[in-house]
């Protein structure tokens, strides 16, 4: 296992390197000009080739990305071109509000969506397996700033149950408050998560469930729960724990389209900004930032894998 792991990791590093130079020359093509957007609106023509060269950007595009690359293998993602705030202490401050919404979020998916795959797969081909099958399939199909419209419509807005937008730390108002401004955003990304756990679960299940030692078990005379939770589940966790990477990584992205309509300060609403003011340094702080992220999501689901099937330790 510790030589798949190696492995894993080094290959990580050219994906890294590919990923930063493919992001770094899509920026530069990107319609616009960082000058001008950090000299301001009113700026002279002298006051963009002056903002031009102090921030590099005179300098050809290959020279641009290794100087960039030293520094942020040195933990320095740079300045953003608009507020001159290290990349790093802005993406610090925005983790926070987004690792809180992602936790809530897969919760959520987790609870809802795997019990109710095991119900479906335990009545496979009955009428909840197909209510379970067609309400994941119509929610699957919904985007999830759609959800979030409609709970902030019912639960916002007509009912005052929950609040429309904004953060609280659970610092400022406790657990009560940080889960109270969670609750909404966290639905709206949950809910494809939570179908899809359930499709996944339900599959995984039913194909477990019909292999041979699964009669075994049975003859033994065994509990239902203990049939399920034990020998079943154990030996359908490997889709689930693959599913649940796939997740985290599809939250990370939806962050982005939930907190800028729950006007959340997190994460995703900082790549919203950077992306409009052309700010190159925070956008590519936030796609690396992102990639490590979903990387060491992938690496402990591969580590995972060796519990679920000892054969694949060796």
């Amino acid at each position: 296992m510790l030589k798949v792991l190696v492995r894993r990791l080094l290959s990580a590093i050219p994906l890294l390197l590919l990923l930063s130079l493919f992001v770094f020359v899509l920026l530069d093509l990107m319609e616009g000009d960082a000058a001008r957007a950090a000299a301001g609106e009113d700026a002279t023509p002298e006051d963009v080739e002056a903002a031009r060269e102090r921030l590099g950007l005179n300098q050809p595009l290959l020279v641009r990305y290794v100087v960039w690359l030293v520094n942020a293998v040195q933990g320095d993602l740079g300045e953003s071109l608009l507020s001159s705030q290290s990349v790093s202490s802005l993406i610090a401050e925005r983790v926070p509000v987004t690792l809180s919404l992602a936790v809530v979020t897969l919760v959520i998916a987790v609870a809802v969506g795997i019990p109710l795959g095991v119900a479906a797969a335990m009545r496979a081909n009955r009428l909840l397996d197909r209510v379970v099958t067609a309400l994941a399939s119509l929610t699957m199909a919904m985007p999830p700033f759609v959800i979030g419209l409609v709970l902030v419509l019912v639960f916002a807005v007509n009912s005052s149950l929950f609040p429309a937008t904004g953060y609280s730390s659970i610092g400022e108002d406790g657990v009560g408050g940080w889960l109270q401004h969670l609750v909404l955003p966290a639905l709206a990304l949950a809910a494809i998560s939570a179908a899809e756990f359930a499709r996944q679960t339900r599959a995984a299940l039913v194909d477990t469930l019909g292999q041979d030692f699964m009669r075994t078990v049975r003859a033994k005379g065994l509990r239902s729960r203990m049939i399920i939770g034990k020998h079943g589940m154990k030996n359908a966790g490997i889709p689930i724990v693959t599913v649940f990477g796939l997740q985290a990584g599809r939250i990370l992205a939806g962050a982005v389209t939930v907190e800028f309509v729950f006007a959340l300060p997190g994460f995703g609403s900082l790549a919203v900004t950077a992306v409009n003011q052309r700010d190159i340094p925070v956008i590519l702080g936030i796609v690396m930032v992102s990639a490590v992220t979903v990387l060491v999501i992938n690496l402990i689901v591969d580590v995972s894998y060796g519990y679920f099937n000892p054969r694949l330790r060796s």
